[in-house]
C-alpha cells in the first residue's frame, strides 16, 4: 500500500515540531525533556513529577541527581509488607544543608517533590522574608500504616504508602521557631512567612492542606502526592 504525500508531510512536520520542540523550549515546558530537580513546578514540571509515581527507575535517578547536587541526602530503604506494603521507599535524612528534625520514611516522588519545594521556594522564601537561612524543618512523620483520620473502614490514607509529609514547623539561623500551630495566626513576619511557605508548597505536591483545612489539621501542613493542585 502506498503512503499518501499528505501523511508523509504529517509525519515530518510532527518529527520536525518534536525537534523544534526539544531544542529550544526551556525545559520545564518541553514535555520531551527529562525531568531535572532543578525544573520550575509549571504544569509541564508537574505532570512530568506525576508520571515518575509509575517510573520507579526514572524517579530513582532524578532523585540520585538530586542528591549530587545536595538537594537532599537519603538512602535506600528495606520494602515491606502486610497491609501496608513499600516498593522502593528511601529514607530521607536532610534537604542538603536544611536539617530535619528526624529523618522520615518517602516514597520516591514524594522525597523528590519535597527537595524541590525545600530548595526552589521554602529556602529562598525564609530569606527573602526574614533576612535568615532556613536551617531545620520540623516535621510530625510520613508512613503510618492507618486509614484517614484513623476511621474504621475509611480508605488508607496517603501517610500509609508513604506518599505524605507532615510538617511542623520551621527553624532559621537567626535563632527563630516558628510553629504552625502557634504562629499561622501570627499577623507578624513569622506568620507572613508560614502563609508564603505553605502557597509555595502547592505547586509542588498533588495536594496542600493547612490549618484552615480543617480541625486536624491546625498543627501542620499535610504535603501528599494524590490529586493535582489541591491547596487548601
Amino acid at each position: 500500500m502506498k503512503t499518501s504525500g499528505g501523511l508523509v508531510m504529517g509525519i515530518l512536520i510532527v518529527a520536525l515540531a518534536g525537534y523544534w520542540l526539544y531544542d529550544y523550549l526551556p525545559p520545564q515546558y518541553n514535555p520531551f525533556a527529562p525531568l531535572s530537580p532543578g525544573d520550575p513546578p509549571t504544569l509541564v514540571t508537574r505532570y512530568k513529577m506525576r508520571a515518575l509515581a509509575s517510573q520507579p527507575e526514572a524517579c530513582m535517578a532524578v532523585l540520585r541527581e538530586a542528591q549530587a547536587q545536595n538537594m537532599i541526602a537519603f538512602r535506600q530503604a528495606a520494602d515491606t509488607r502486610g497491609n501496608c506494603p513499600l516498593s522502593g521507599p528511601v529514607r530521607v535524612s536532610s534537604f542538603g544543608d536544611v536539617a530535619l528534625s528526624s529523618s522520615f520514611l518517602a516514597s520516591c516522588p514524594l522525597a523528590l517533590s519535597s527537595a524541590m519545594y525545600v530548595h526552589q521556594r521554602a529556602a529562598p522564601a525564609a530569606k527573602d522574608i526574614t533576612g535568615s537561612t532556613l536551617t531545620r524543618i520540623d516535621h510530625l512523620g510520613s508512613f503510618a500504616c492507618r486509614n484517614i483520620y484513623n476511621r474504621p473502614g475509611a480508605r488508607l490514607s496517603e501517610h500509609a504508602t508513604a506518599e505524605a509529609l507532615d510538617i511542623s514547623g520551621f527553624r532559621l539561623a537567626n535563632g527563630e521557631r516558628l510553629s504552625v500551630a502557634r504562629d499561622w495566626n501570627n499577623r507578624a513576619q513569622k506568620g507572613t512567612l508560614l502563609r508564603q511557605l505553605f502557597s509555595d508548597s502547592c505547586a509542588f505536591y498533588g495536594n496542600s492542606l493547612g490549618p484552615e483545612y480543617n480541625a486536624a489539621h491546625a498543627d501542620h501542613f499535610h504535603l501528599g502526592m494524590r490529586g493535582f493542585g489541591i491547596c487548601r
